[in-house]
């Protein structure tokens, strides 16, 4: 068993190169082998989001605070609260993020494959289709 003390973790900008806006990412836990298991706090300030991606596994998001977006490529933006979770599976082309005008912070949970690829990164997502009307 770790105690993994919050001072001990890491607190990171989430890179401009995967994000648009304000991202923060703090880290909750990295597992270790044999665990491919990885959690983070991601808050976002308002407009901000992630780029299109995908996760080898799956990904499981659970909203904390605030209101968010979150996007399956072909469908429309889905609005997410606080207490809401989505499972995304395995290879599903996605965004998440803030709802216009308000922040949003929320747990990401995935595992790595077995070469240890958490997230593939694609385009960043465009302003038409952030704004695009929400279900």
């Amino acid at each position: 068993m770790r105690i993994l003390l919050n001072q001990a973790r890491s607190s990171r900008q989430g890179p401009g190169a995967y994000f648009t806006g304000r991202v923060w990412i703090d880290e909750i836990v990295i597992g270790t082998a044999p665990s491919k298991l990885k959690a983070n706090r991601v808050s976002f300030e308002p407009g901000a989001r992630t780029a299109w991606h995908t996760h080898p596994v799956g990904q499981a998001l659970h909203v904390l605070t605030g209101l968010g977006r979150v996007q399956l490529q072909g469908s429309s933006p889905q609005r997410i609260g606080p207490g809401d979770t989505v499972w995304i599976e395995a290879g599903e082309v996605h965004w998440h993020g803030a709802e216009p005008g308000r922040t949003m912070v929320h747990l990401a949970i995935q595992e790595a494959d077995e070469h240890g690829t958490d997230v593939i990164w694609m385009e960043q997502v465009t302003d038409e289709e952030y704004l695009a009307p929400a279900e």
